[in-house]
């Protein structure tokens, strides 16, 4: 911007004649009122432009999931490397079957949990982290008409493990949930499940149970191509996840007992009906 040394001040001073017409005057008043008229004309113009504009688009707002779990327990948690002893203390007040003992027996139980459940969720096999439920008798077929089928028998293997699901307590299930969620988040956060993420790791992984298929009848199985265990020959149940077979694995009775009570704990935790698969 220009200094005040660009103008020029020092202008001839001459007077004004005194008969000189009146006119300047009205004149600014008329160009004043044309002024306003013509603001006012655009100003009307732009409001109407901005009344007939189209509306702005909705804005979405996303709701947020509710936190699953109960009213947890009054507890200091300690570090999740040194959390064994107060989860053996929780489990056995929630079940003291013998199977829950069995399990309390390994080290690192929150991890084991979490990786378990993060690994039904995923279409992956958490028998490595339920080695300590694994049954002591083997696997059987049956042969009937050249064709290998289950072997009844071998589901009862599964049978204690279905009894102490079916013990369990949902609500108290919900409320050890929500007690010991600050390090089970922990243990999720190294296997790389964001902050508050792990709710719906375990939603996903119990709706993949409920999705298990119930088989009608025998059973039909053929050895693998490796050599090692069998195949199921209904491409329905061979589609199935690692965490799926392992159900089916335990028979329609067991696997009947372990989903009514998955369904219960998942409504205790908070999950909607609506995002469960019917029975």
């Amino acid at each position: 911007m220009s200094g005040l040394e660009d103008y020029e001040l020092h202008r001839e001073y001459v007077e004004p004649s005194l008969e000189r017409p009146q006119r300047s005057v009205g004149w600014w008043i008329v160009a004043a009122i044309v002024a306003i008229g013509v603001a006012a004309g655009i100003y009307v113009r732009f409001s109407r432009r901005a009344v007939q504009a189209p509306p702005p688009p909705p804005v979405v707002v996303r709701e947020q999931p509710v936190p699953l779990g109960g009213q947890a327990e009054p507890v200091v948690l300690p570090p999740l490397d040194e959390s064994d002893a107060l989860v053996r203390t929780l489990v056995r007040a929630l079940s003291n079957h013998p199977v829950a003992a069995a399990w309390l027996t390994s080290d690192d139980l929150v991890r084991k949990f979490t990786v378990a459940v993060s690994n039904i969720a995923e279409d992956l096999s958490p028998g490595k982290q339920l080695s300590t439920l694994r049954p002591h008798k083997d696997f059987a077929v049956v042969e009937k008409d050249g064709k290998q089928y289950v072997d009844p028998r071998s589901y009862d293997r599964y049978g204690s493990v279905a009894d102490a699901v079916g013990s369990i307590d949902a609500a108290d299930a919900a409320k050890l949930y929500a007690t010991l969620k600050p390090r089970i988040e922990d243990a999720a956060r190294e296997l790389g499940v964001p902050a508050g993420g792990f709710d719906r790791v375990l939603e996903r992984a119990i709706v993949a149970l409920l999705r298990t298929a119930s088989p009608d009848g025998p059973v039909r199985v053929t050895p693998n191509v490796e050599g090692i265990g069998y195949a199921f020959v209904d491409d329905r149940l061979e589609g199935l996840s690692a965490g799926q077979k392992a159900l089916l694995r335990m028979g329609p009775h067991n696997a009947r007992v372990v989903k009514t009570k998955l369904r219960e704990i998942a409504l205790a935790l908070g999950v909607p009906p609506a995002r469960l698969p019917t029975e």
